[in-house]
C-alpha cells in the first residue's frame, strides 16, 4: 500500500521526520507517568528497560537495511550504531544534542551537548535522574547495539546526576567494539516482539533514482541534513519511524502485563495504562504535526493531522482512509498486534478527541462503528474544551514546545589513534 506521506513535499518530508524522531521519544512522557502512580517508580524504571531492550534492536536494523548502511550480523563498526542512533527515537535530534568521535572502526565516543530527558528529569531529584541515566541507560545502550554487534560496550565517561549542577557536557560515554568481550543477548521479551506484524512488515524500498541521497552510505555526518535525502528516503524514514514507536509500544505493552497480570482486573488496568499513554502522546503529536506544516486548525485541518499521525501510520500496518472531515479504519495488521489503534473505537474515542483538539481545542469527533471497523467524523463546537490531563502530563516535557534549529551538516572523520 503506497505511503500516506508520499502526498507531501520533500520540505515538508524534511520538516516532518525530525518531528516524528521527536514524537517517538515523548512516547515515555506520556506512558511513564502512569507507570509511576501505579508500581512505583523503581518498577517504572525496569519497565523502561524492557520496552526499549525489546523495540531498539528491532528498528534499529530495519532502519540500518532501509538506508543501506547495515553490516553483515556481528560485524557492524561504531560509525553504524551511531548512524542508528541519529535515526532513533531514543535520541531524536537536537533535543537529544548527541556529538560524536571516531577514533577507528571499533572505538569512538559520544557526549550530549543536551538532553532533553535530562531536562524533564532533574527538577524531579537524583533519585529519579539515577534511575534514567545509571538503571536504564546501562542495559538499554548496549542492547541497541545488539543489532549492529552484540560485542558492543557503551560505558560511561561521566554521567548525571552533574556535579556541579550546571556541568557541561551533560554526560559523555564511550563505545568499544572487541571480539573478546561477551556477546550481548536479547532479553525473552525481544524475540515475542520479534513476531509481531509491526517486526516483519514490508515497506517500499526507497528509488535509488529519486533526486537527492537515497541511502547513508559513506560517512557519518555530525547533523543529518534531512533536506539532503530524497523524497523517496524520507517517505521510508518517515514509515519506519511510525514503525519504531509502534514497536517501542508493543514491548512496553509486554512489560506491562507482566506487572498486571491477566485476570480481569489485570486486564482491565492494562488497558487503562496504555490508553492513558496514547492519549498524552496523541494530542502533544498532533499538536506538533500542525504546527510544523503549518496546517489549518479546523476539522479538514485534523483530518490531514490525522492522516500523518503516528496513530495511523504507516499505511501497509494501519488501514484507514480519509475524507472532508472525516476518517473511517478497518481491521488491519496494527489490530493482529493489539497496536494503538486497538485501543480507539466507539467505546474508546478519547485518544482520538485528544489528537483532534491538539489541533483545535473547538474540535470534537463522533465515532461509530465497532472496534475493528468505525467512522470518525470531526466537529466543532461553540466553546472550547479543556484539555485532556494526560495531554497536560506530557506537555510537562520540555520536548512539547522544542524548536529545532537550522544546522550544517559536515562529515566526521577519525581524529586520532584508537585509545589503549
Amino acid at each position: 500500500m503506497p505511503s500516506r506521506y508520499a502526498d507531501l513535499s520533500r520540505a515538508q518530508l524534511a520538516t516532518l521526520v525530525p518531528e516524528l524522531l521527536l514524537i517517538g521519544q515523548l512516547i515515555d512522557r506520556s506512558g511513564m507517568a502512569w507507570c509511576i502512580s501505579a508500581f512505583g517508580r523503581e518498577e517504572m524504571a525496569q519497565i523502561a528497560i524492557e520496552e526499549w531492550a525489546a523495540a531498539s534492536p528491532i528498528y534499529t536494523r530495519r532502519m540500518q537495511q532501509a538506508l543501506g548502511y547495515a553490516a553483515p550480523p556481528g560485524e557492524g563498526d561504531v560509525v553504524t550504531i551511531f548512524k542508528g542512533l541519529q535515526l532513533d527515537i531514543g535520541a531524536p535530534p537536537q533535543f537529544m544534542d548527541f556529538r560524536y568521535a571516531v577514533h577507528d572502526r571499533w572505538h569512538g565516543e559520544f557526549h550530549l551537548d543536551h538532553c532533553g530527558a535530562l531536562m524533564d528529569v532533574e527538577p524531579m531529584g537524583p533519585d529519579y535522574v539515577r534511575s534514567m541515566c545509571h538503571t536504564i541507560e546501562d542495559p538499554t545502550f548496549d542492547a541497541t547495539a545488539v543489532a549492529t554487534n552484540p560485542r558492543a560496550q557503551v560505558r560511561p565517561l561521566h554521567r548525571p546526576p552533574r556535579v556541579p549542577a550546571d556541568r557541561q557536557p551533560h554526560c559523555a560515554w564511550t563505545v568499544r567494539i572487541d571480539p573478546s568481550y561477551p556477546p550481548v543477548e536479547g532479553i525473552p521479551a525481544l524475540a515475542v516482539n520479534a513476531r509481531s506484524r509491526a517486526a516483519t512488515l514490508e515497506l517500499d524500498p526507497v528509488d535509488p533514482g529519486d533526486e537527492g541521497t537515497p541511502d547513508y552510505r559513506g560517512p557519518l555526518l555530525d547533523d543529518l541534513d534531512f533536506a539532503a535525502f530524497s523524497h523517496s528516503a524520507l517517505v521510508r524514514i518517515a514509515d519506519e519511524v511510525c514503525l519504531q514507536m509502534h514497536l517501542l509500544d508493543l514491548a512496553f505493552l509486554i512489560a506491562l502485563r507482566a506487572r498486571t497480570g491477566d485476570d480481569e482486573a489485570g486486564r482491565a488496568q492494562h488497558r487503562t495504562i496504555a490508553t492513558r499513554q496514547l492519549v498524552g502522546i496523541a494530542g502533544v503529536a498532533a499538536d506538533r504535526i500542525r504546527r510544523a506544516l503549518d496546517l489549518p486548525a479546523d476539522a479538514d485541518g485534523a483530518v490531514e493531522v490525522l492522516r500523518l499521525h503516528p496513530l495511523l501510520n504507516p499505511a501497509a500496518y494501519v488501514e484507514a482512509s480519509f475524507g472532508s472531515g472525516t476518517l473511517a479504519v478497518s481491521s488491519s495488521a496494527a489490530h493482529e498486534d493489539g497496536a494503538w489503534v486497538s485501543l480507539v473505537g466507539p467505546g474508546s474515542p478519547e485518544p482520538l478527541r485528544a489528537a483532534v483538539r491538539g489541533v483545535s481545542p473547538l474540535l470534537d469527533v463522533e465515532v461509530a462503528g465497532d472496534d475493528d471497523a468505525w467512522t470518525a467524523v470531526v466537529l466543532t463546537r461553540d466553546e472550547p474544551a479543556r484539555e485532556h490531563d494526560e495531554v497536560a502530563v506530557t506537555r510537562i516535557s520540555t520536548g512539547a514546545s522544542f524548536a529545532f534549529e537550522p544546522r550544517r551538516s559536515l562529515p566526521i572523520f577519525p581524529v586520532q589513534a584508537a585509545p589503549a
